[in-house]
């Protein structure tokens, strides 16, 4: 039973937590506070130009006071075996589809395997960089806090600005793929389920609501709860690994060696220049990065959960490029829908089904996942102030904390 006093308690943290936000809230600088503190600012604006350009952020900066900045901590509830599901999830996507087909075709050939070999040592390479900076400096920020504290304010923010372009175009472009594929298994072309509006400039008006659907049922999933995310991520990627288990299976059953020779017909050149554009297929992992102050012990869990998970990448990746090379020669192998037109060569056609199911599980974690990553950035630039300290508040069990 709830009494008086706790009813009314009640009340005024309801209010405060509901409450409509203020300048001071966008605008907490006192630089802000009035046009005279404004203008003062402006006549400062060389000196502290250059206080940003030479001042770098401090480890125990970062981990505390930055941190404060938000009110709240993060519920530390992730192990390595959430971090190892998650780096899977944010990697394996649309493009192990599609580039194995181009590159294999145009640049490498049957040594397109080794391109994917040389792209993930490549990614493995970035993933010690992030393991180290992720273990020594446990926050939400991610790369943007690393910069802040190893080349200083100006360079963090710029990196900011690019991180969150990065979200918002790699975000939108997965979920156009994602209709692509929708309309692949549904048998119609990614048009039929898009709405053409014929006012607006060519190629800027095919509208997607299905994109805009799932993206924003991917938001609202990442929003109720990080572990339930876990739980969604973890069962959708074991899906998505059956189905490339299944795929370098039943592809080797149809495996002709002699599609492997000539084995470098583009030479050491083609390896490296397909590897270039293979390493796209890696990127993402730098997410899992953000999560590491929810990590219940960042310097066991981090380590084991990104190399772990791109190391099964890079093998996966192997495999698949390898059975596909196995089963047509090079020159054969289509640029656009590799795995689906090799299966239908060898009277497996309904396997494109299942090929399209692989590719709509790989997005939709790397749409989760994303979505995660770009929150926890978002929140530790607010901390910073470089966007509304607002962004940065945590109000998850500040109720529950007030009333007991």
């Amino acid at each position: 039973m709830v009494t008086q006093s706790e009813g009314s308690t009640t009340t005024r943290m309801r209010r405060r937590r509901f409450r409509g936000c203020s300048k001071n809230d966008f605008l907490p600088e006192e630089s802000f506070q009035s046009w005279s503190n404004y203008m003062s600012a402006l006549k400062e604006t060389p000196a502290r130009f250059m206080n940003r350009l030479t001042t770098r952020s401090l480890d125990d900066t970062e981990l505390n006071q930055v941190k404060a900045e938000s009110n709240h901590d993060m519920k530390k509830s992730l192990t390595w075996w959430d971090l190892t599901w998650f780096g899977i999830g944010a990697v394996i996507g649309a493009g192990i589809f599609v580039l194995t087909g181009q590159e294999a075709n145009q640049d490498a050939g049957p040594a397109v395997i080794l391109s994917f070999a040389v792209s993930g040592v490549s990614a493995m390479l970035s993933v010690l960089c992030y393991t180290e900076f992720a273990v020594e400096i446990p926050v939400a920020g991610g790369s943007f806090a690393y910069l802040r504290v190893e080349l200083g304010d100006f360079m963090a923010f710029i990196a900011a600005g690019n991180i969150i372009l990065e979200y918002v175009i790699s975000g939108a472009a997965v979920a156009r793929s994602w209709t692509s594929y929708f309309a692949t298994l549904c048998n119609h072309k990614p048009d039929d389920f898009r709405i053409i509006a014929h006012n607006l400039s060519a190629n800027y008006n095919h509208l997607d609501p299905i994109a805009v659907v799932v993206i924003g049922i991917i938001c609202v999933v990442a929003v109720i709860s990080v572990k339930g995310s876990s739980r969604l991520n973890y069962f959708s990627s074991i899906v998505h690994i059956c189905i490339i288990i299944f795929i370098v299976i039943a592809g080797l059953t149809h495996a002709d060696t002699n599609n492997l020779a000539p084995f470098t017909p583009f030479g050491p050149r083609g390896i490296f220049q397909a590897s270039a554009v293979l390493f796209f297929a890696y990127v993402g992992f730098d997410a899992v990065s953000t999560m590491a102050e929810e990590t219940k012990n960042p310097g066991r869990d981090i380590p084991i959960g990104l190399i772990g998970s791109m190391a099964i990448v890079t093998i996966a990746y192997c495999l698949m490029s390898l059975t596909l090379c196995l089963m047509q020669p090079y020159h054969q192998i289509d640029r656009d829908a590799p795995f689906t037109m090799a299966f239908e060569k060898v009277g497996m056609r309904w396997a494109k089904y299942l090929v399209a199911i692989g590719a709509l599980k790989g997005m939709t974690t790397v749409l989760l996942v994303s979505a995660i990553g770009q929150a926890r950035y978002l929140t530790h630039i607010a901390r910073t102030h470089m966007m509304p300290p607002w962004l940065a508040q945590l109000l998850t069990g500040e109720l529950h904390k007030q009333v007991g």
